[in-house]
């Protein structure tokens, strides 16, 4: 335990069920003791190659102390795995394993190697088992040095560390949700969801959500790394540098060490666009948010009351703010026990729900997996009843597992079996009997309050693991994916019409099959706003397009100027929610101020003006795995000055967004890619690529339109129109746009468009010739 681990312990102890806490800590410590803490061992490298077997898509090479699987898949992805890993089982992988590319030829390379060819990429063996994935054109992307095992002399899991190199100009991003991002410095990066305790900022890590997914982008082309093991891990980073003059170039490295669990990785390159589709490809479709979840949301733990919840309700609309959702905290619960309510003081909840949802507001709940050990409480009581043994993780000597969280003492369900899903999934049914439509879950790391170590469930811990049976240490990183899944499926299937909302505060790789996620518990100040958006530009690099901060922070009381900056990122953001802790004071607009409430006022404007783009957004990422938040360098990754920008970010294609991330700033400095960039507010028109100083008066942060876009937006009359941006000069340019069809399952149309000058004029056209049917108003002339 280190001393960052100290202060957190004191901090828990200090604030959360003192001597319980305690407790808790001591039995999880008593019950880890069952896992020995040094064994023996002996350690394993590949050998020299001695043999190959062709195989779909690649083969089987053979060394002297193991065998490496190599296969490319349709669509150019590559998968290699040691000692006879397979794809599957995997929490990760959505459906089947893609089909092996029947044109990938494995054959016989240099000094006795071998190497598997393909159309998009070669994939090269050494003799000793390092692995190279290169471009067709033979350029080096990644090579992987040959791994070493650690492997206990009486058996059992063995640790594995796997080193790499890139090249020296690369850059890295991804492994989640990480607060220092989005690129990724040289460091040590865990991978093991953890609740940090408290406020977090830049320099914390871990944090909620962890994934041992590397994007990784150079000259030589972009790649992505996914290292396909939910064990406890560390991912090591060094950034490369490139010799000057006749100096050699240092290239990058990156190291993984994981604690057990296969060695297995899967391997995408391409274009950032075609990287994101393809690892979309094999881990799922991002979940589509209904239309209502893409407006503004308010959350504060310890609203209290019906009356509050009004008071803040009627607060919006009297005020002439739009609002889409409140969401209630665990306040509103009886005595903090899930699927049940505080008749005292929200006694008509469904009746305040109907009230609320008529006047365009609807309810979220959260819902977090600790059900409290209390015979003659339904849920506990149900939960004893699943299965030959009980819903709930149980120890290595058949004991259910308990741990210290808001309800007091509680057992955890185990979202590794099926049979435990599908019961937690109907448990919904009671939510949407009291109004509410969706759910966020939260504490799902899992959390158990604890006065040193970590605040989590004992690493000897079992679980079903599909019927393959196995502990926590490789149960714990999929839990909150696995609760996702169960929740989703359960509110499918008691709702069928309607596409669940649903949003988690931890994952792993996968998880926007089931929905989004959010920031957690980030620090109030400014290296909290900037975090912000380092967490949401990352996620959606993994794959987990639908994400947002808590606007304001968590843990504290912005000043007027901090909220209203946080309030207009949030504002461009998928996930738009203000919330904080129950200490920390007010999130309504109006409680800062005249002018903040002002600025407030315009940032929620254009986002309610924006929600048609929003909703094309939303559908593009389910029908292409590009997020809607994407760096600057989206579709320039060989320019190296956007690489290093992450102050600012592409809402799209059509829009660039430069938030303000300091205090007293009125105006700010853009890096700009390749193009002309028109300001959405002046109008004035801008060359990339380069860097410009705009104007960032406290109403509004700087918005730039790319030249030739097509935004469908929300008219005066509250229908879509299109806002096309003017190409330069003998150029054209496009956009996509797709209609909200609903919050059903009905497929979406998506309807493309042309921008062009003609005769001195600039004309909009639909693709195919059918008709535009809204109005087109151009910009930019």
């Amino acid at each position: 335990m280190d001393g960052r681990d100290l202060v957190r312990s004191v901090k828990r102890v200090v604030s959360v069920r003192r001597l319980r806490a305690v407790r808790s800590a001591w039995w999880r410590w008593q019950t880890d003791a069952a896992l020995p803490s040094r064994v023996a061992e002996r350690a394993r490298v590949p050998g020299r190659a001695v043999g190959a077997e062709p195989g779909p898509g690649g083969g089987v090479v053979r060394f002297a102390r193991s065998r490496l699987c190599v296969r490319v898949v349709v669509g150019g992805a590559v998968f290699w795995a040691w000692d006879g890993a397979e794809p599957l089982p995997s929490y990760a992988l959505a459906g089947p394993v893609p089909e092996a590319d029947a044109r990938a030829v494995l054959e016989p390379d240099r000094d006795g190697g071998w190497r598997v060819v393909s159309e998009r990429v070669t994939v090269v063996v050494s003799p000793h088992g390092a692995v190279e994935v290169r471009t067709p054109g033979g350029v080096l992307l990644r090579r992987e040095s040959p791994p070493r095992w650690w492997e206990p002399v009486a058996g059992g899991p063995a640790r594995w560390v796997q080193r790499s190199e890139v090249p020296a100009d690369a850059r890295f991003f991804g492994l989640g949700g990480r607060a220092s991002g989005p690129r990724l410095r040289d460091g040590a990066y865990r991978l093991w969801n953890t609740d940090p305790g408290a406020g977090f900022g830049p320099g914390d890590d871990p944090l909620y959500l962890t994934m041992p997914v590397q994007v990784v982008v150079s000259d030589a082309g972009m790649h992505l790394a996914f290292h396909d093991n939910s064990w406890s891990g560390r991912v090591t980073l060094r950034e490369g540098e490139e010799g000057a003059g006749s100096g050699h170039d240092r290239t990058g490295t990156c190291e993984v060490r994981m604690d057990g669990g296969p060695l297995r990785c899967w391997v995408v390159t391409g274009t950032p666009a075609r990287v994101l589709r393809g690892w979309t490809a094999l881990t799922g479709a991002p979940a589509v948010p209904p239309s209502w979840a893409l407006g503004p949301q308010h959350a504060r733990w310890g609203f209290g009351s019906e009356r509050e919840v009004r008071r803040i309700v009627n607060g919006y609309r009297d005020r002439g703010l739009p609002l889409s959702a409140l969401h209630l905290d665990i306040d509103h619960y009886d005595g903090h026990r899930v699927f049940t309510v505080d008749r005292g003081r929200f006694p008509d909840l469904p009746g305040l729900a109907r009230e609320l949802r008529a006047d365009g507001v609807r309810l979220v709940s959260i819902v977090d997996p600790a059900v409290r050990v209390e015979p003659g409480y339904g849920v506990f009581d149900g939960g004893r009843a699943v299965g030959r043994s009980g819903a709930f993780v149980r120890d290595a000597r058949g004991r259910m597992v308990r741990g210290e969280v808001w309800p007091g003492v509680c057992g955890y369900p185990d979202f590794t079996d099926p049979e435990v899903r599908e019961w937690w999934g109907s448990l919904y049914a009671e939510r949407l009997a009291q109004g509410f439509s969706g759910v966020w879950h939260d504490m799902n790391e899992p959390v158990s309050f604890a006065a040193f170590g970590d605040p989590t469930l004992p690493r000897s811990a079992r679980h079903s693991l599909e019927g393959r049976g196995g502990d926590h240490r490789e149960a714990h990183n999929v839990y909150g994916l696995t609760m996702a899944r169960a929740g989703y499926e359960g509110l499918a299937r008691l709702r069928p019409d309607e596409r669940p909302f649903l949003f988690s505060r931890s994952g792993w790789a996968g998880m926007q099959r089931y929905g989004g996620t959010w920031s957690g518990d980030v620090a109030t100040g400014w290296p909290g706003l900037r975090a912000s958006l380092a967490l949401v530009l990352g996620l959606g690099l993994c794959g987990v397009p639908y994400s947002g901060p808590d606007v304001g922070g968590f843990d504290g009381s912005p000043c007027a100027e901090l909220y209203l900056r946080w309030f207009q990122l949030g504002s461009y953001l998928p996930l738009f929610r203000t919330h904080a802790a129950i200490d920390a004071g007010r999130r309504e607009p109006w409680e800062f101020g005249p002018r903040a409430l002002a600025g407030a006022r315009a940032a929620l404007a254009e986002r309610e003006r924006l929600r048609p783009y929003f909703v094309t957004l939303a559908w593009l990422a389910r029908l292409t795995g590009a997020p809607y938040v994407r760096p600057l360098w989206w579709a320039a990754p060989e320019d190296r000055a956007l690489r290093d920008c992450g102050d600012a970010f592409l809402l799209g294609d059509a829009l660039l967004v430069a938030p303000v991330l300091e205090p007293g700033a009125d105006r700010r400095a853009v890096r700009l890619p390749a193009g002309r960039w028109y300001d959405t507010v002046t109008g004035e028109a801008y060359e990339g690529p380069g860097q410009v100083l705009l104007g960032a008066p406290p109403e509004r942060v700087p918005v730039l339109a790319r030249a030739g876009a097509v935004v469908p937006v929300r008219g005066a009359d509250g229908g879509t129109e299109l806002e096309a941006w003017a190409p330069a000069a003998g150029r054209t340019g496009g956009g996509a746009v797709v209609r909200d069809p609903g919050d059903g399952w009905a497929p979406p149309e998506v309807e493309r468009y042309t921008t062009r000058w003609v005769d001195g004029r600039v004309v909009v056209g639909r693709d195919g010739g059918g008709p535009v049917g809204c109005p087109v108003r151009v910009r930019g002339l």
